[in-house]
């Protein structure tokens, strides 16, 4: 349960970490952003509050839906229904957070008066965002169990083309859904990226399914899966040899800024559904237990720092806890309670859950 907890209070905590220093300068190098933090008595000095170093609309959305998990529903079309009315009852609040407008738009979309078709949002070109991504690491944790992968798989992708109903978009809310279940499963690191690239036939197949704008959907489709293995050949982990992650030998915050660079679609690391989830990934390989080494890859970058911060976070919580974490850090952060309270729910539904 304590590790559930840490996952949803770490996930704000790399968001408000990262948010602000995407927020203050969207031009800087990773090695500037890093001197923040240095400059000010380094980690251990910071609190982050509302006042300060408030959250994003990463952690209001992913709070949101981790509240409508932890609802009472009969069946998967009432989590979806009640997602859309919480998601709908945000939207004023979203703007105070410097919220990602694709996550606007697809909120905007959304008709909770419509009992049948409430969640159906129109195929969006512009939907390929990473906000899909940072809401739905509490769907793995509440259906981490292996045998609710196809309960996983739905609501993931569901939840992720509600606001951002492109393949990229989806497939990340897929993905990090994915990460948190494997965290919680206790899978080796080294083995989540190929596990991951084996489920997505399975979310092409409930594509297929529901019928829903098939032939814009394998348009873009490829674009997620080749991105994805050409990362994992990098880090020589495609296959299933027993050998850790390689990296280059030299790995500055200066090369970390060319590789995110590189692996993004347009020169910003961790704008898309695809590479969010890559530099989180990314840097939770390199990191191990160390959190202070974790936040300079995954929340102390020039790209969007805010998204790759909540999703390490998130998942380095369920891995490791908080004894690895500076108090001040979560001390006096915003939302802490709830978050604390929905982890705890999450947990107790998901091990409860015959």
């Amino acid at each position: 349960m304590e590790k559930f907890k840490a996952a949803m209070l770490l996930g704000a905590v790399g968001d408000a970490l990262g948010h602000r220093n995407s927020r203050k300068d969207s031009s800087a190098s990773g090695r500037k952003v890093q001197e923040e933090p240095r400059a000010s008595g380094g980690q251990e000095q910071l609190v982050p509050s509302r006042e300060r170093w408030p959250v994003s609309d990463n952690t209001i959305m992913h709070l949101t839906t981790a509240a409508a998990l932890t609802t009472d529903y009969w069946c998967l079309d009432d989590l979806y229904r009640e997602m859309v009315r919480r998601y709908v009852e945000v939207l004023e609040k979203l703007p105070e957070h410097w919220a990602d407008p694709a996550t606007l738009e697809g909120c905007s979309q959304l008709k909770p008066d419509n009992y049948l078709l409430a969640w159906h949002t129109p195929f969006n070109e512009k939907g390929s965002g990473f906000g899909a991504a940072t809401k739905a690491m509490c769907i793995g944790m509440r259906y981490w169990k292996p045998e609710r992968l196809e309960t996983l798989v739905e609501v993931s992708i569901e939840c992720g083309r509600m606001t951002h109903n492109h393949p990229t978009g989806f497939l990340g809310s897929l993905c990090t859904a994915l990460f948190a279940s494997y965290a919680a499963q206790g899978k080796p690191l080294e083995q989540w990226g190929r596990d991951m690239m084996q489920t997505v036939p399975l979310a092409e197949e409930y594509c297929k399914k529901t019928i829903r704008h098939l032939a814009e959907y394998q348009e873009h489709w490829f674009y997620f899966e080749a991105k994805w293995q050409f990362y994992l050949e990098e880090r020589k982990i495609s296959e299933d040899t027993g050998s850790k992650a390689t990296f280059p030998d030299r790995y500055d915050a200066e090369e970390r800024e060319k590789a995110y660079r590189k692996w993004s679609s347009e020169g910003r690391g961790g704008r898309r559904g695809h590479d969010a989830p890559m530099i989180a990934y990314d840097a939770l390989l390199g990191a191990g237990d160390n959190w202070t080494e974790l936040c300079q890859r995954a929340m102390c970058h020039g790209g969007e720092s805010g998204a790759t911060g909540t999703i390490a976070g998130c998942l380095f919580g369920l891995l490791h806890g908080l004894d690895a974490v500076p108090t001040g850090l979560y001390q006096d952060l915003e939302h802490k309670e709830e978050l604390a309270r929905l982890g705890e729910a999450l947990y107790r539904l998901s091990t409860q859950e015959k």
